[in-house]
């Protein structure tokens, strides 16, 4: 496992005009409606000679169907998480052992309606909501808890109650 490299990834935490975060259920994963997992953060791969901040906007227009986003806020680190043993070889077309994050905090310029799970042919979500920043590690996968707590601190100005 220690052989394959991270893959290269961007994710974007979406604040609302309340300063909640746009959250969506994966469509791939038949958990329960609160399970740990079910949902996640948009997140995406950086093309090759593609900056991070245009593959953040890219992959939130890709994944959620808007373009209505403005970058306000960027984690000064590249975060990193390992796959679980279970899914090398398989996830992430079997090439890497986890992914290298550049996350991005975006205000949302847009109405709810904007947002179009629909648009894409093969959609990654099925459902979406708002949530406070401070539910995000209650809601993440085990080996991304770490990536979500960190987040929920770094991007903490932008949200729901932040001075």
């Amino acid at each position: 496992m220690t052989e394959l490299p991270y893959r290269p990834n961007v994710g974007a935490a979406l604040f609302n005009a309340r300063g909640q975060v746009f959250v969506a259920r994966r469509a791939d994963l038949p958990n329960a409606e609160g399970a740990p997992g079910g949902w996640q953060l948009p997140q995406g791969g950086i093309d090759e000679d593609e900056d991070p901040r245009g593959a953040v906007l890219r992959e939130l227009e890709e994944e959620v169907g808007t373009a209505k986003a403005t970058i306000i806020g960027e984690h000064p680190d590249w975060l990193t998480y390992d796959l679980p043993p279970e899914l090398i070889g398989r996830a992430l077309g079997g090439k890497y052992r986890g992914q290298k994050q550049r996350w991005f905090a975006l205000r949302f310029d847009g109405q709810d309606s904007d947002i179009r799970l629909d648009l894409d042919p093969h959609p990654e979500f099925d459902a979406w909501r708002w949530v406070d920043l401070v539910e995000l590690p209650a809601l993440a996968v085990p080996f991304k808890l770490e990536i979500y707590r960190v987040l929920a601190v770094s991007f903490a100005r932008f949200s729901a109650g932040a001075a």
